[in-house]
């Protein structure tokens, strides 16, 4: 399990990063976003979004729990979980088409549904530390590979 910190001071810095990942990004890949409301998922996937070259609007899926832009140099797959009833539910959505794909995959709430999650993904934990300011964010990405503890 390999771990990384980035300080973010701003929702700028937070977009950049996102943005920053989306530029980076392989087909296949998958990363989880957790953090409570109002931390700037939203700011980081758009950044996602922009990094891969997509234009459109992005905003969360919160109702419809997964948004499919196609436009960028890959498909980007955004979940949110957050209403999920039973992980049943993401079997009717045809997830694995998704997790398993040729595009980047973002799942926000993924700790709802962390029994269907592949077997190789990268942990996004952005969290807000108000002693060092409004806008601070620490976010942390966490690689977990399959047959880890």
């Amino acid at each position: 399990m390999k771990t990384e910190q980035i300080e973010s001071f701003s929702p700028e810095d937070t977009f950049a990063f996102g943005e920053q990942i989306g530029r980076q990004a392989v087909p296949g890949q998958v990363y989880t976003l957790i953090g409570d409301l109002g931390v700037g998922k939203t700011v980081f996937t758009q950044g996602v979004a922009a990094g891969l070259g997509i234009q459109e609007p992005v905003s969360s899926p919160t109702f419809t729990i997964i948004q499919i832009y196609e436009e960028g140099r890959m498909p980007f797959y955004h979940f949110d979980v957050y209403r999920i009833g039973d992980v049943e539910e993401m079997d009717e959505i045809g997830y694995e088409d998704c997790f398993y794909g040729n595009g980047l995959c973002l799942i926000e709430w993924a700790n709802l549904i962390e029994e269907i999650l592949p077997p190789s993904y990268t942990e996004i934990r952005i969290e807000k530390d108000l002693k060092k300011g409004f806008d601070y964010r620490k976010i942390t990405l966490t690689r977990k590979e399959a047959n880890q503890e």
